[in-house]
């Protein structure tokens, strides 16, 4: 019994040997199978980032999706400048047309104030033409005048005589008093038109000096006359000037139309313009022979292989943009395209293909 259970113990550690040999060899067998994967895993990896960088490196026909927003810091940018170009074409625009308006006012201004110069230099010529016409015989007549009034004067002194004489014939009751009142009234008549002679020759006087030297009338027409030219010359100037500033202006509008032109020309207006999503993709020069307006677009799963169309090409914007490689990383030079998708998640993938597929499935 006791031999029978000595060779059953003995068995059993056989058996436990044996197990645990296979246990090793196995252990050993799928660390050796794992090691060989992973190996062999890390070596396709490998090869496959080494096929993707030459991939990439030497492809001409893919290109990176872009997502635009309104509210990207280059769109809001864009606005902020469209919409400050705009305002500043407004202005312009309004103050140029206020400027035409003055310049129309002061031109039709202008001209009447030339109208009014020949009129007014022909008055001043028919007064001095007038003067030195009728001076001279307004001085003739002054002299005349005065030689008529010592003539009266000594008149005058012989009737005051006469009214001596009254007096004396009045109180000798030689002539009634309605006589000698007769004879005063007529003397005092005399008298008057003595004074009213005298007064006419000052008139006269005043009249040739008038007529024959310059007056303060005449310099104040000749006055006239230069604020006219002065007002006459202060409009050319500030028509010279509106009209270089419209020039000016009409440059800087035209200068901004081209800059708000080409503006519109870019992805970005239509990003902040559109109303729907509009889809667009970065490619770089290298890649340019592959980009045409109406060239098929492609998506591939593994960004190589298998692709199918997605859409087509439907704008090429010309101005120069930069991004990040997609998968080397780097910093490139490039230009931006808008695409027509028929599939819209195709917008999220890492890179796009355009005229061709890459591997030609």
């Amino acid at each position: 019994m006791a031999t029978a259970t000595v060779k059953k113990v003995s068995v059993d550690t056989n058996r436990a040997r044996i197990f645990q040999m296979l246990m090793y060899k196995w252990v050993v067998a799928l660390y050796r199978i794992f090691a060989i994967l992973t190996l062999y895993a890390v070596l396709l990896g490998v090869l496959a980032y080494g096929f993707v960088m030459g991939f990439y490196a030497i492809n001409t026909s893919w290109a990176a999706p872009v997502i635009l927003s309104p509210a990207d810091d280059k769109s809001l940018d864009f606005t902020q400048k469209l919409v400050t170009s705009k305002q500043s074409l407004e202005d312009l625009s309004l103050d140029k047309k206020r400027l035409e308006s003055s310049i129309s006012e002061m031109t039709q201004h202008r001209a009447s104030l030339l109208s009014l110069e020949p009129e007014l230099q022909a008055a001043i010529a028919r007064e001095k033409t007038h003067n030195r016409a009728t001076g001279p015989q307004l001085l003739q007549l002054d002299q005349e005048k005065q030689a008529d009034n010592v003539k009266t004067q000594n008149v005058m002194a012989q009737v005051k005589q006469v009214e001596a004489s009254i007096d004396k014939d009045l109180a000798a009751g030689l002539i009634t008093k309605g006589d000698a009142a007769t004879q005063r009234v007529a003397l005092n008549q005399a008298q008057s038109a003595f004074t009213d002679s005298k007064i006419n020759e000052v008139l006269l006087t005043d009249n040739v000096l008038e007529k024959t030297a310059t007056g303060t009338k005449s310099l104040d027409v000749l006055d006239k006359q230069a604020e006219l030219r002065s007002e006459i010359a202060q409009l050319d100037i500030a028509l010279n000037l509106a009209e270089k500033q419209i020039r000016e202006e009409s440059q800087q509008i035209d200068r901004l139309k081209s800059a708000i032109a080409t503006a519109k020309q870019t992805p970005y207006y239509l990003s902040v313009s559109g109303g729907s999503r509009i889809n667009f993709a970065f490619v770089p020069y290298d890649n340019l022979g592959s980009v045409s307006v109406g060239a098929p677009v492609y998506d591939c799963y593994l960004n190589m292989v298998p692709c199918r169309q997605v859409g087509t090409v439907k704008q090429i914007f010309t101005g120069e943009e930069h991004a990040i490689h997609p998968i080397f990383r780097s910093d490139m030079r490039g230009f931006m395209i808008q695409m027509d998708l028929n599939r819209p998640e195709s917008a999220r993938s890492k890179t796009l293909f355009l005229n061709r597929k890459p591997l030609f499935f």
